[in-house]
């Protein structure tokens, strides 16, 4: 009877080892965020300005070129026998916004993917080759870059979320810190959704080993960060998460969507295996809040969401995704809500067709109430300037018509036809 059961135990074991071996690898998105980086800005009464970083605000680090050439490295042995080993520029298209730290990133990334051999070393004393990174200008941006700001109903949602009563106990519990940084930073407004820059700052130079101000504790470093955190919640979601989705990662999320499904289907003639975008933590978040798989934690730099398309031998196709968001583990397995680890494309595209929008110019419209309110204001704005028009005007002709306001200062023509005053 335990022979028996052993049996079938191996019976089944081997059935799914060969339904596994069936599962194929078809197409890989990858979206990273670039490397370490100098702080974008510094408050005016920090210590340490521009001129003490090597290549000025917000540009790429050694160590962000490290992470990146590294990262590129891991992509590499993760897909080798998928990708080729040199660079078929018909295997890969690299994407990344119009900044230098991801445009930098990205190329950091493509050293280590596809250090050059054989025919595509073209200098001997140098371990690399140029490989394309496309990009658009930043004004027209609206792919890889969050939150965008181009949507009325956007904003009004975030107005709601500031109105809530979570966001306002949040706002009453870090009042001292707020106002601490408020008076040791020297700017004028700081609140919520603004002192992550200044963490920021902080923890740029930190990494860097420049010292910082004496009010600059732990304690303090701890609470910011969490403001921080509980920043990217705000913008992506915490109230209204799906429709702030669909006006912002949404964007994203539909564009990898479309992808996916088109890879999904068989063509000999597709040899695309690999897309590649450089871009921001927002643009992490952004994404993941999309899929509803954001931690609410800041993404750390260079870390990666992956997504893998596996096509079977019976034609069916699958998602899976993986995040590393640490280079000394092995990226783990993210789940979409409502799906399986390796969730059917069918069921992925159903699922997260809720966080996608069909006409997102439409959607960001305000609502009709919102217009008719905005409508109504402009109305009595232009009824009022008009009445003060009309009462300045009536209010010239009599001044003219009345003879005794002519008796000031003015000019006499005398009998000899000379001016004089």
């Amino acid at each position: 009877m335990g022979s028996t059961a052993v049996l079938c135990l191996l019976m089944v074991a081997s059935v799914c080892g060969e339904a596994a071996a069936e599962r194929n690898l078809v197409y890989v998105t990858v979206l990273f965020r670039h490397g370490d980086r100098s702080p974008v800005k510094a408050y005016p009464t920090d210590p340490h300005q521009e001129s003490d970083w090597p290549q000025g605000f917000g540009q790429l680090s050694q160590e962000g070129m490290r992470q990146h050439f590294d990262l590129g490295q891991f992509l590499r042995k993760r897909y080798k026998g998928f990708i080729s080993d040199s660079y078929q520029r018909h295997e890969i298209s690299v994407r990344s916004t119009d900044y230098d730290r991801t445009l930098m990133s990205a190329e950091a990334n493509l050293a280590g993917l596809y250090p050059p051999s054989g025919q595509q070393v073209f200098n001997p004393n140098l371990q690399w080759q140029p490989i394309p990174v496309h990009t658009v200008p930043l004004r027209e941006e609206r792919l890889l870059s969050f939150p965008l700001s181009d949507c009325p109903r956007y904003k009004q949602l975030m107005n709601e979320t500031e109105h809530t009563e979570e966001f306002i106990n949040v706002t009453i519990k870090y009042k001292d810190i707020i106002e601490l940084v408020r008076n040791k930073t020297g700017l004028n407004k700081t609140t919520v959704e603004t002192v992550w820059s200044v963490y920021d700052t902080l923890f740029c130079e930190s990494r860097h080993n420049m010292s910082a101000p004496g009010w600059v504790t732990p304690d303090v470093m701890g609470k910011l960060r969490e403001l921080k955190d509980f920043g990217f919640q705000v913008t992506f979601g915490f109230h209204k998460q799906q429709e702030k989705s669909r006006l912002q990662g949404g964007m994203l999320l539909g564009e990898i969507v479309k992808n996916l499904s088109k890879m999904a289907v068989p063509d000999p003639e597709q040899k695309l295996k690999m897309m590649m975008l450089s871009a921001h933590d927002t643009t992490v978040a952004a994404l993941q809040a999309s899929l509803n798989v954001f931690s609410g934690r800041q993404p750390p730099y260079a870390s990666c969401h992956i997504f893998e398309l596996y096509r079977d031998d019976n034609g069916s196709a699958s998602v899976s995704m993986f995040f590393r968001n640490n280079s000394k583990v092995e990226p783990y397995p993210m789940q979409l809500p409502g799906c399986s680890l390796d969730c059917p494309l069918d069921d992925f595209v159903r699922i997260t067709k809720l966080s996608i929008s069909d006409d997102r110019d439409k959607e960001c419209q305000l609502p009709a109430e919102g217009r008719d309110k905005e409508v109504i204001i402009s109305l009595v704005v232009s009824s009022c300037l008009l009445l003060f028009l009309i009462v300045l005007l009536l209010g010239i002709v009599c001044w003219r018509k009345d003879p005794i306001s002519n008796r000031g200062y003015h000019h006499v023509i005398n009998e000899e036809g000379r001016e004089e005053s």
